[in-house]
Order: structure tokens, then C-alpha cells, then sequence
């Protein structure tokens, strides 16, 4: 960064730092101690649509990576398009194998980064459920190596309860590196996964 950018106020940008997605297991416990969220078991990734051989090839490697898990029953798996274009990638695991999810997580982002489709990952999330079966996400922004709670309010049309994502902020400040740019705490409705 050169003196040019100090005066103009940027920035390098963040380098994405996938390695902070195996923070999570550690937070879930956190959450649920500290909020009373449990882990569903159910994680995401989105990214923008990409098409071709190259896509096709990256997207085999997931499922053939995914099903060679042995102890799940059903697909493991999923792809769906949101109304947005994205595609999303939902995967499940055990409700108490977060640690398991999170490593799937992890591995289907690098397949992806490594295929050469990292610029055009989003997010990722994990998802949680209170004693209310209100739900939460955690959602990592895969470009700003940050993560930020997201909490729809059930029974509404793309309402969030902002005050249980500043509850949660102050209960993982310790255990993510949480966005700090609350304009960056984008919506993520209808997530699968949430």
C-alpha cells in the first residue's frame, strides 16, 4: 500500500482465509452456551452461476468427495439457484457433527478456489436453531475473510432481528473474526441451510 492509498482512505483488500471456517466448531459451543443456538447440521455455500466443462468437472469432484462419507443417509449434497442467479451448495451432516460439516464446508470451498472459481465464491454458512426453533446463521464472507450473524424473523417475509445478530456479535467476539462493517451484514433470505 502506498502513500497514495493512506491519503485516499483504501485499502489492501482482505485475502480470503478459509482456515477461519474451522473456527466454527469452537463458536457453536460458545453460541449455544452463551444463546442458546444449537447447530442443525445443515451448512451452505453460494457462489455466483458459472457455467461450462470446467464447472461440470468441479462439480462431480464435490459430490464424489461428499458421498465417499460414509455414515450419512441421503444425499449429502445439494445444488439449487436462487431467484438471484447464485448457486448454492447445501450440505448436511449430524446436528452434533459440526466439526464434520465445517470440514466439508472447507473442502468444498477449496475444490472451488482451486478449480479457479475462488472470485466467484460468496459465502458460506452454518446454521443454528434456538429451544424457539427460531433460526440463525452464521454466515462467512468468503472475500472479506470475516464472518457476521444472520437471523430472520420466522413467519415474516424478509424481516431480520437485528438485536439477536448484536447479541450473537457480542457473544462470538472472541471466537470469529466478525465483520465490523455492519452495511456488509447482508441478508441472505431463503439461504437453504437457514
Amino acid at each position: 500500500m502506498g502513500l497514495l492509498d493512506t491519503i485516499l482512505g483504501r485499502s489492501k483488500p482482505v485475502r480470503p482465509d478459509l482456515d477461519q471456517l474451522f473456527a466454527l466448531p469452537s463458536a457453536a459451543l460458545t453460541l449455544q452456551a452463551g444463546a442458546g443456538f444449537a447447530p442443525t447440521g445443515l451448512g451452505s455455500v453460494c457462489f455466483a452461476g458459472v457455467e461450462g466443462g470446467g464447472f461440470a468437472r468441479i462439480r462431480q469432484d464435490v459430490r464424489d468427495l461428499l458421498d465417499a462419507d460414509a455414515g450419512r443417509a441421503g444425499s449429502p449434497v445439494e445444488f439449487t439457484e436462487d431467484s438471484y442467479g447464485y448457486t448454492w451448495l447445501l450440505v448436511r451432516q449430524a446436528a452434533d457433527d459440526t466439526a464434520g460439516l465445517v470440514n466439508d464446508l472447507h473442502a468444498v470451498n477449496t475444490l472451488l478456489q482451486d478449480g479457479g472459481f475462488g472470485p466467484q465464491l460468496l459465502c458460506s454458512l452454518l446454521g443454528f436453531r434456538d429451544g424457539e426453533q427460531r433460526p440463525l446463521a452464521l454466515v462467512y464472507l468468503y472475500k472479506r475473510g470475516t464472518f457476521y450473524p444472520f437471523a430472520p424473523l420466522p413467519g415474516s417475509t424478509e424481516k431480520r432481528d437485528n438485536q439477536r445478530e448484536l447479541q450473537v456479535r457480542a457473544v462470538l467476539g472472541e471466537d470469529l473474526r466478525m465483520e465490523p462493517d455492519l452495511a456488509r451484514w447482508f441478508p441472505v433470505w431463503g439461504a437453504p441451510g437457514l
